[in-house]
């Protein structure tokens, strides 16, 4: 399960849990790119409980929608990461530092108030 909330004008908080195939991949992705049309200088809150590979569909779903999600990378400035998984919250930060004008961090579950105090300044 994917799912995608805006919050206000500016912000979209992200819930995955269990793995994903094909379809939900697809509606999910449609589901952010709409929500996230009309962001400028936006934030994300990115939390993932039970994490499990999607499946060799919904990757292939994913990849060629990267050119469109992109485009949408730029139009954010912060992502903070909700996990108790040690490795995402590696890749997380290691992924924020490729990416230009995104700065991500990591937090674990417990630490939803300091995240959301991140997001905010």
């Amino acid at each position: 399960m994917l799912k995608v909330t805006k919050i206000g004008d500016s912000r979209l908080n992200i819930e995955f849990e269990g793995s994903l195939n094909a379809q939900e991949m697809e509606d999910a992705l449609e589901d952010f790119i709409s929500k996230a049309a009309g962001i400028d200088n936006g934030i994300m809150l990115y939390e993932i409980n039970d994490f499990e590979f999607p499946s060799l569909a919904a990757l292939g779903v994913k990849f060629s929608k990267l050119p469109t999600l992109f485009g949408f990378i730029g139009k954010f400035k912060k992502a903070a990461m909700l996990t108790d998984k040690k490795w995402l919250q590696k890749v997380s930060e290691i992924e924020g530092m490729l990416i230009p004008g995104l700065q991500i961090k990591a937090f674990s579950s417990e630490e939803r108030a300091a995240a959301e105090e991140w997001l905010t300044s």
